[in-house]
């Protein structure tokens, strides 16, 4: 932080003097900047200051002012709501900026025209550009929004605990919560809390719907808890939005009048808590038998409007407490983010946040339909729903919190997705995230953080996800590079993702490789020689026998695990539909995704739009057991009599076929081919 006094020019001889703390967090090439002024001398109603950058620096957007430049000279020039600073009155304002060689701090500011001394004394006189105006009908800010949201990066989620449907918030599995559960995540170095409460088993009927004050107290006690650690603090109305609100369309005086009373409630028992905790009005909003999207959008409103007003209206803290209001379903398609821009207008509240959640491209979130890579579409689908959000909010000064971001298919296993995959998934989103000002609160319903040993489940995914906050990794096409067990062996080439990085080397273990006898680096191909993968694969058992370590220059290393296999082999088999599974020989690979397909060529099972099924729902490996299960919930889906040739692709590029044919309740399963290479 650099904290400067500088001077004002009011009018001629007027009392002035200021300080300015300039801040900035960095990145590869980028940077955001926040800039807070408090005005020591007598009033003023207008200012512009400046500075000249003393690395060159670039100002690419910016919020809470207007800011222009010249080559490395810049100026930052007040808007209506804060044009006006009283005599020890404050302001702020931020930007995003891109450096190259380094990014020094300037030191030097001028607001008004006048360099700053330091000192409160009489100035020159005012210079002839007339200071702006604000408009008499637009209300100064509350708080600085911005500032607050970027506060919050990066965020959690206390998943399937207070939210859980049933007596208490052990009702889904995970644990009591206690004070060292929250210690250890803020020690992962998360800033922001999201705290899901579903109110829904918690109260008494109506008219006054009574908050058991057993549960009321509870969630105070842990919100307290998280206040302290120094979280920003989230709580809501979670899967209320489901199991009773989404009746509106029906039943919009019973809805509204139990939501109201809730929020009349948690609204006094919070209205004195610190100013990081914030409310957010609903968890993914949804309608039942509403007439179409106009209706869904007006009773949304509605609920957003009634939520806006009972808070403001309940004293204390809450006057200005930041509220977070969603788009539909927290959707961010751009249907959904006008509708939510139509609320904020009428509201014009500056202390509102914006939401919306995200979970991937769906074929790849889930793993169907053959979305099994992280490749361009999955990327852009990404890139647009940030863009989305950014452009209708971020660059018009309205904070965004994706409250809720991973992989859909992480409620069944983290397995569901393929690890390179997902670590590539997990990389780009932190820095896209980033790029767009979006911040981010993690999923996280027990499969991720251990809270009973305070370890990541899964080490690897948490260090990617950490680095993204602050830079980019490099990556790879892969991260298996498949050997196989019998014949020559010839040298293998990956694609390597440099994202920003320079490639520095490759390890196995502490034991660097050599360049150019162990491996080549040609533009982004990286080539492992036949004489280290002879080496490396040993006596060619299966499974992976070496793993590497890929070096970039900044970020986390990427895995690449050297694996030994043969094409896999399935055998005949009899069972039922409800416990159905093809005997596999996995022979150190591992299965990709399934396609089903009958004897016309048209899809079999469930998503019958696809030939590719579903992973974990439709059928799922068993390593340990050397089994294809086939699951009931495929079966339901398949024609009686009818023989389906299933495709199954692995990760090696092997692809084994075979048939099943349902007849009642049983099925039998015989072997097609051998499997197919490549």
């Amino acid at each position: 932080m650099v904290s400067l006094g500088m001077t004002f020019a009011v009018s001629a001889q007027a009392a002035a003097g200021c300080r300015v703390a300039y801040t900035a967090n960095q990145w590869p090439g980028g940077f955001t900047a926040n800039v807070a002024v408090t005005n020591l001398g007598d009033p003023v109603n207008g200012w512009r200051l400046t500075w000249t950058f003393p690395s060159g620096q670039q100002v690419a957007s910016a919020w809470n002012a207007t800011v222009t430049a010249a080559g490395a000279n810049v100026t930052a020039t007040s808007l209506s709501y804060n044009a006006s600073l009283a005599t020890n009155g404050s302001t702020s304002f931020g930007f995003n900026g891109s450096w190259s060689g380094s990014n020094t701090a300037p030191t030097t500011f001028a607001l008004n025209g006048v360099t700053c001394t330091g000192n409160v004394g009489p100035t020159t006189p005012p210079p002839t550009t007339p200071p702006v105006t604000p408009p008499p009908t637009t209300p100064p800010p509350a708080g600085d929004a911005m500032s607050y949201v970027a506060a919050m990066q990066p965020g959690w989620n206390l998943g399937n605990t207070f939210d859980a449907v049933g007596d208490d918030e052990t009702a889904w599995g995970n644990p009591r919560v206690t004070e060292a559960q929250l210690d250890n995540i803020r020690a992962q170095g998360f800033k922001s809390i999201r705290i899901p409460v579903t109110w829904s088993n918690h109260h008494g009927a109506g008219p006054d719907y009574t908050i058991d004050p057993v549960w009321l107290n509870r969630i105070k006690e842990v919100v307290g808890w998280a206040l302290d650690d120094g979280f920003y603090v989230m709580i809501n109305l979670h899967h209320d939005s489901w199991q009773w609100i989404n009746a509106m369309p029906t039943d919009r005086t019973t809805v509204l009048n139990r939501y109201n009373a809730l929020w009349t409630q948690i609204a006094a028992a919070f209205q004195d808590a610190p100013p990081k905790l914030h409310f957010e009005s609903v968890n993914e909003p949804q309608f039942a038998n509403s007439s179409g999207d106009a209706q869904n959008a007006q009773l949304l409103h509605e609920l957003n409007v009634n939520f806006h007003r009972i808070v403001r209206a309940s004293g204390g803290n809450n006057a200005t407490r930041m509220l977070v209001l969603p788009t539909l379903h927290t959707s961010s398609e751009q249907p959904r983010i006008d509708e939510l821009t139509a609320t904020f207008n009428q509201l014009n509240d500056r202390n509102l946040i914006a939401t919306v959640h995200f979970y991937g491209y769906w074929p790849f979130s889930v793993n169907v339909a053959g979305g099994t890579r992280f490749d361009a579409t999955t990327q852009k689908d990404l890139t647009d729903a940030f863009d989305r959000v950014h452009n209708a909010f971020v660059a018009k000064g309205i904070p965004v919190v994706i409250g809720e971001y991973g992989l859909l298919g992480f409620d069944r296993h983290t397995g569901t997705i393929q690890q390179g995959e997902k670590l590539k998934f997990f990389e780009f989103l932190g820095h896209y995230a980033r790029s767009k000002r979006l911040t981010t609160q993690l999923w996280d319903n027990g499969q991720h953080f251990d809270r009973t040993t305070f370890q990541w489940r899964d080490p690897e995914l948490w260090g990617q996800i950490r680095s993204s906050w602050t830079t980019r990794s490099g990556t790879a096409s892969s991260d298996q590079v498949y050997v196989p067990r019998t014949g020559s062996i010839s040298a293998r080439s990956l694609t390597l993702n440099l994202n920003g990085t320079t490639f520095t080397g490759l390890r196995q273990g502490n034991t660097e490789l050599v360049r150019g006898t162990d491996y080549t680096v040609s533009g982004d191909q990286l080539t492992l020689t036949a004489g280290a993968l002879t080496r490396l694969v040993g006596n060619r058992a299966y499974g992976v026998r070496a793993t590497l370590s890929a070096r970039f220059s900044a970020g986390v290393p990427w895995r690449i695990d050297v694996i030994s296999y043969d094409p896999p082999t399935v055998s005949n088999a009899t069972g039922a539909t409800s416990a159905f599974t093809v005997p596999t020989q996995f022979r150190g690979d591992q299965l990709a995704t399934m396609e089903a397909r009958y004897a016309d060529g048209s899809n079999a099972g469930p998503h019958n739009w696809t030939s590719y099924k579903e992973f974990d729902v439709a059928f799922s490996p068993d390593y340990a057991a050397n089994t294809i299960e086939l699951t009931p919930e495929f079966f339901a889906e398949v024609n009686d009599g009818a023989r389906v040739t299933l495709t199954f692709h692995f990760w090696s590029g092997a692809t084994v076929t075979y048939h099943v044919t349902r007849s009642g309740d049983t099925v039998t399963g015989t072997t097609a081919s051998a499997a197919r290479v490549g």
